[in-house]
Formats: structure tokens, sequence, C-alpha cells
């Protein structure tokens, strides 16, 4: 059984057994955690790593072929997967990662489709009290109960909001905030729209924003006041009003190709950073009698990140740069203060209790390295086992003293707690 919960950890909404379980303070709910920026508020853990690695708590099978980053709240992770007939949802007890449900959301990859050709979902779910909330690459959106995965509701981006999707399918995760769920459909009814969360009710799509959708993924903000959403594409970054969906600032910023990275809020301060040559950027964002704008601080090439994520812990930025390796730069200002490819090979990073977990998408290597501005301070490896063919872009995932690793059909779980 898991470790028993301590009440101080509780938070957000409590609900019976027959429903769902709590919601902690250490887990991680949705996609890059509780606050979308890749951060763990996990504590008490392992310093350092044994020569092979923390100890393997459980491995599982059963999750079909995708890139889904699973999600972890209460007694349970979510994650999605495509099998021969269909894609799917799926609920694991977060004990042993026995599979509890399936629902189906919509078609499989399909061969020989332009962009639909690779193997499952990319998004991951998100969870809120007794509802789960998934994205497939086809634009399908569903809300189901988090207790046995029986579908509450659905819309699909395409057909019913005219939604343009990118290249190789829609690949953003839903965020869950103040009662609605937000996404990108993107195209010329508007790029975001908003439902609500309980009955799919369409409250709201930005007709003043109508950027094509990318990759990127939704991030709420407080600036000046109003609760708003940051969303990146290739044409722009801009805020939209959480209330009606209004355009609220807009600055232009050009991407490459894809446009993958989710971007980081801290205060009123939007970075941004994508592939393909494009770089990074930082927006100051201010509001004066209501009215907001954006200024540009910086635009470099320091971190040109493809899509491992970045994150910001105090004033630097972590993340794989394309062709400088892992770096390290000062957020407000953008100097870079080192890099490290030799040692860290490209792939994702997630943080938690200090330290920085590496993913590299060729080999699957984990790396524990610490989060510090000074230099690069490796605290330990190791190779996961069982590795697939398929590039390991799933992201690492820290909750409630564990670590989690998603390889296609295969999920892994680490016990990473120090011992008390």
């Amino acid at each position: 059984m898991r470790q028993m919960i301590k009440l101080i950890g509780l938070v957000s909404i409590c609900v019976t057994s027959t429903t769902a379980t709590c919601v902690l303070a250490d887990d991680w709910p949705q996609w890059n955690g509780r606050n979308r920026d890749g951060k763990s508020a996990d504590t008490g853990l392992l310093a350092a790593w044994p020569a092979n690695g923390p100890k393997l708590a459980w491995k599982a099978t059963g999750f079909g072929k995708g890139y889904s980053t699973i999600s972890v709240a209460g007694d349970r992770v979510y994650t999605m997967g495509d099998k021969a007939d269909a894609g799917w949802l799926m609920a694991a007890s977060a004990d042993d990662g026995k599979i509890l449900w399936s629902t189906k959301v919509g078609a499989p990859g399909a061969p020989g489709v332009p962009g639909y050709d690779f193997p499952g979902p990319r998004s991951s779910a998100a969870v809120d009290g007794n509802l789960v909330f998934a994205m497939d690459a086809w634009g399908e959106l569903i809300c189901v109960n988090a207790a046995d995965g029986t579908e509450q509701w659905r819309s699909n981006l395409r057909k019913d909001l005219g939604g343009t999707p990118p290249t190789w399918g829609y690949s953003e995760s839903p965020l869950v905030d103040g009662g609605q769920v937000v996404v990108t459909p993107g195209g010329k009814k508007g790029a975001l729209a908003a439902f609500n969360e309980r009955t799919g009710e369409l409250i709201w799509q930005s007709k003043e924003f109508t950027d094509l959708a990318q990759y990127s993924s939704i991030v709420p903000a407080e600036i000046g006041g109003t609760h708003q959403y940051v969303q990146l594409t290739s044409a722009s970054v801009g805020g939209i009003s959480a209330k009606d969906g209004s355009l609220l600032w807009k600055a232009p910023r050009q991407g490459n190709v894809a446009v993958i990275p989710t971007p980081l809020v801290a205060g009123n301060e939007i970075y941004v950073t994508s592939g393909y040559g494009a770089g990074c950027n930082l927006f100051k964002v201010t509001s004066t009698d209501g009215k907001f704008s954006a200024k540009q601080v910086y635009a470099n090439h320091v971190m040109v990140n493809h899509h491992g994520g970045i994150v910001r812990v105090g004033e630097y930025i972590y993340g794989y740069s394309d062709d400088k390796g892992l770096t390290c730069q000062n957020a407000r200002t953008g100097q870079a203060l080192w890099a490290e490819k030799a040692k860290v090979k490209k792939g994702s990073v997630s943080c938690a209790d200090g330290k920085l977990y590496c993913r590299e998408e060729d080999s699957g290597t984990v790396i524990l390295v610490d989060a510090d501005s000074a230099g690069y301070t490796e605290k330990g490896r190791f190779n996961q086992p069982e590795r697939s063919q398929e590039k390991a872009w799933s992201h690492p995932v820290i909750a409630n003293g564990k670590l989690y690793l998603r390889d296609q059909d295969l999920l892994l779980c680490y016990d990473i707690k120090a011992a008390p």
C-alpha cells in the first residue's frame, strides 16, 4: 500500500472514494506539474543516486503506443495511448501500475497520413477533483469520471470549433482552470476556447486572437489584477482574458517549423523559447488604466529548445539548447551562464527539490543534476531497462517520492524518497 497521506499535504478538492481520491500538494495532476512550470513541490528526495540509479518500485505494461506524459493525482496515475482499435485514456494504480479503467478517446494514429503516423497521442491528461480531461492528436477532447472512466462529455476542436490543427496534429494538453477547460483549436473562429468543465458547454472562443494552433500548452497568469491565459504560436505570444476570451495583449514573435515548449510565467514576465533556430525571448507585460502592453526585454539564441521543455528556478532558466547542451541562463538578462553538451544529450527536463531530472530522448538515460547557476554538477544517472525503439519524449514526472518514466507501452516507477 501507498505510504500514509499526511494531512498537511492535502490541497484543492478532496472527495469520497466513490468518485476520486484526494489531490495532494506533491501530486502532478496535469501537464508540466501543478503550476505548469515543470517543477514538483516534492521535497526530502535523494540528493544523489546510487551507482545503478534509484530503486525500481514497480513496472507495468499495457499503456499502448504514445508520447503522453503521465499525470498523478492521489493514488492514481493517468495517461493516454494507442492500441490497435483506438486511442485510450487510462487510469492506473500508483501502488503497482495496474490499469483500473480505460476509456476510448478516438481514432489511433494513422500510418501513411502525414502528421498522424506517429505512434499514439502526445498530450497529457488533466485531473480536477472527480473529473479527468484528455485530448488526442485529432482534436477529440473528452471529460470522464475519475472513479471509473465514464464519459461525461466530449467535443472535437475541428468539427465543433472550426479548428485548424498543426502539421503533426494537436499535441497540447488541456488546461483546467477556474471551472473551465481551455484548449487551442487555432484558426479564424478563435485560437483559444473555453468549456464549462462540468457540462462541456462552450463558454467563449477568442475571436480577436486567431493565430493558427501550434504545439505549446496554455499557461494561466495573474497580471495587472486580471486573470488570463498565455499562449505561444508561430506568429506571436498573447494574453487572453480568462473571463470572456478577449485579447488583452499580443506581441509578435516568429517561430519556425514547430513551436512546442510551454511558456514560463513569473509575475508579469513571460519567457518563451522554441527550436529550429528561433531562440528565446523575454517579454514584460504591464497594465495602465486597464490597458495591457507587452515589451520585449531581450531576444537571443542562448536557449533554442526544441521540445524538451525548460524550467525556471529562482532567477535562472534550465533546459537543453540545440547545439549547446544542457544550459543555464539568467532569466532576467538572457545571459548564458554555463552549458554542458558532452555529459547530457538532447532531451527533456523536470525539477524537484533543487535538482534537475534530465531524460535523454535517444538513449532514455536519466540524469540527476544540481539546479545551480554556478556550474554543472551531476548527482547520478541510470539507463532505463526494457528501452523501446521510439524516442523517449515523455517527460520525467516527480510526485510523492516517486519518479515516473513512460516509454510507450511501459511505465516505470522509481522510489526517490530519502531515508528519514
